[in-house]
């Protein structure tokens, strides 16, 4: 069914308008707040917009992971664009100020013999715990060993220690014992060296100075899989393939869970014992369940919300994890993430000769696992039992042609191309499709590993319903509506877990469209729908040159304080915008 925006409010499913009619207020921009807490009909909390830190650069990563430090009221910002931490004072976080900039690179350099500042790249992730801080820095080039570096929260640099290939996130396990670092070990842009992905642990028990390798454990990911690990045909080995991207340690400090995002997977470690227990695939969606509609199409000029015959493949990039009746929920924000590895090359004769199979205005791919689905029959072909199950013309632009799918998954043949660039040839048929992410967030028993929950299409729904086709599906770098339809829909990225009251509130961030999702978790199975609450004006017309007067732009973390660490009494949220270089305030009112 094709849906216009004058009559989209009858799209709505039965059980999706049932979750909206239980949110009284308006729909303005501090959202409608819902029912929340333990006594929904006693309390409910609502999100208001407080401040923004500034740095003046658009789409250069300048703000991206933030934690926060109670005992000082500083937030910490990884800015990849100057490759330093960005220290914030937010004793006023209606208005945030910078104090200074924490050039790491120079300080590891400083500390490790035969290092250099040059061998170093950008610092990528952040995590405070009591007076000290973590960074996670990579090196340059990236498929080099990166490092953890230490500091006190005033900004002393104490020391370093090796970590593995690109690690991308660092954490404090919540007893301050260990900290812990997801290497990705992402390969070349010619996908001749390729690292293994792998975890990093750091005993920091008996405090951060002095800190040497003894400290340090690397984790291997070589170890059995359980379930649809997806595994490129490309890599010289599964290590080599496993790229651990994000990290959730259980409040007890006994187990970890590292989410391998482009191999829609889960790895489960014992931190009692420092080992891998488990690497356990996550499965799939589908799309043409009742309550998973999608729009597919950004060449269609409305919003269409529906069902299709494809999958929706989770890839997880943020995520946490609570407990509940003494079982431990993991929580996703199921964005997606495709394999694209490219140089630079000045003409296709260039590209021929580095080793490329394709060249396109400059960039010279070597491997590529994304395909449009009106392409894949320009050399391979579908079954007779997935034609059979969608209409002839199913491969328009305005239908499925499209929407970018996985190239690796749903074939059937040899597909022998598969494993050199990553796109299907002649011997490749496709009886099923499966698409980046999931458009959602998912709640899953930590201990069997199974979904109890999913948003559905809720998202989408959502911010149709608020924006119409003027905002709905935008990509963060323009306010042209529609324009992500084809890719991965509001593609949540950050996730974050607060306790308000008693009360347990899932934090989510669409990284594309913007804002942050209010959910109500605090019974995994039957989440509420609280606010949606976005800062960005969609009726700027060039989002780049007047990005400051547009607000926040692609939300990549998420930081909850509790009334009690806050500055102003009240929880506060923080997000960091990587494409308007903003670091957002939140205030968290209880009604």
């Amino acid at each position: 069914m094709t849906i216009t925006k004058s009559n989209f409010l009858r799209t709505a499913l039965l059980a999706m308008t049932v979750v909206l009619t239980a949110c009284d207020g308006d729909d303005g921009d501090t959202g409608a707040a819902g029912a929340a807490g333990q006594d929904a009909s006693a309390e409910r909390i609502n999100l208001s917009f407080l401040g923004r830190y500034e740095t003046g650069q658009f789409d250069e990563s300048a703000a991206e992971i933030v934690d926060f430090d109670p005992l000082t009221d500083r937030v910490f910002v990884v800015n990849a664009q100057s490759g330093a931490v960005d220290v914030l004072n937010a004793t006023l976080p209606a208005n945030p100020t910078l104090i200074s900039s924490l050039n790491v690179a120079a300080d590891v350099a400083g500390a490790v013999a035969g290092l250099s500042a040059s061998d170093l790249g950008a610092a990528n992730s952040v995590s405070v715990n009591g007076n000290r801080l973590a960074v996670a820095i990579e090196a340059n080039p990236k498929q080099n060993n990166g490092y953890i570096a230490f500091y006190n929260t005033d900004g002393t640099f104490v020391s370093a220690v090796e970590a593995g290939a690109l690690p991308d996130m660092v954490v404090f396990s919540p007893d301050g014992n260990k900290v812990l670092a997801a290497n990705e070990g992402e390969p070349n842009g010619d996908y001749s060296v390729d690292p293994e992905g792998s975890i990093t642990l750091v005993d920091v028990s008996n405090g951060i100075a002095g800190l040497s390798a003894s400290n340090v454990t690397q984790l291997s990911l070589d170890g059995t899989l359980t379930g649809p690990v997806r595994v490129s045909a490309k890599a010289a080995s599964q290590a080599a393939d496993l790229e651990p991207e994000y990290i959730a340690v259980s409040a007890d400090s006994k187990t970890a869970f590292a989410f391998l995002q482009e191999n829609n997977a889960v790895v489960e470690i014992n931190l009692t014992n420092n080992t891998v227990s488990r690497i356990v695939g996550l499965g799939y969606k589908d799309y043409s369940i009742p309550g998973n509609e999608l729009d597919a199409s950004n060449r269609d000029d409305v919003v269409n919300i529906r069902n299709w015959p494809v999958f929706g493949v989770y890839m997880p990039d943020g995520a946490d994890i609570y407990t509940v009746n003494g079982t431990n929920y993991l929580v996703t924000a199921n964005e997606g993430d495709g394999r694209e590895y490219l140089t630079s090359a000045t003409d296709a004769a260039d590209c021929t000769v580095q080793g490329g199979f394709d060249f396109d205005g400059g960039d010279c791919f070597h491997y590529l696992d994304e395909i449009r689905i009106k392409d894949i029959t320009d050399n391979a072909s579908f079954s007779a039992d997935f034609l059979a199950r969608v209409p002839a013309n199913f491969q328009d632009d305005a239908q499925l042609g499209r929407l970018k799918v996985i190239t690796d998954l749903g074939t059937t043949g040899s597909c022998a191309s598969l494993a050199t660039t990553g796109q299907p040839g002649a011997d490749c048929s496709y009886n099923a499709l499966y698409a980046f992410g999931g458009r959602s967030f998912t709640i899953w028993n930590a201990e069997t590993m199974e979904p109890v929950f999913d948003s559905g299409n809720t998202f989408e729904v959502i911010t149709a319903n608020r924006y119409g086709l003027n905002g709905f599906n935008a990509s963060n770098d323009d306010n042209e509506g529609d324009d992500r339809s084809d890719d991965k829909g509001p593609e949540p990225e950050a996730i974050e877990i607060g306790t308000i009251n008693g009360a347990t509130y899932a934090f989510i961030g669409l990284e594309r469209v913007g804002g942050i999702m209010v959910y109500d978790i605090s019974n995994p199975q039957a989440p509420a729908f609280v606010q949606y609450i976005n800062p960005r004006d969609f009726s700027i017309a060039d989002v780049e040159a007047d990005f400051a007067l547009v607000g926040d732009l692609g939300p990549e973390s998420i930081r909850f304080v509790s009334a009690t660490d806050s500055p102003t009494s009240k929880p506060l949220l923080i997000v960091g915008n990587e494409v308007s270089g903003t670091t957002a305030f939140f205030e968290i009112s209880v009604q």
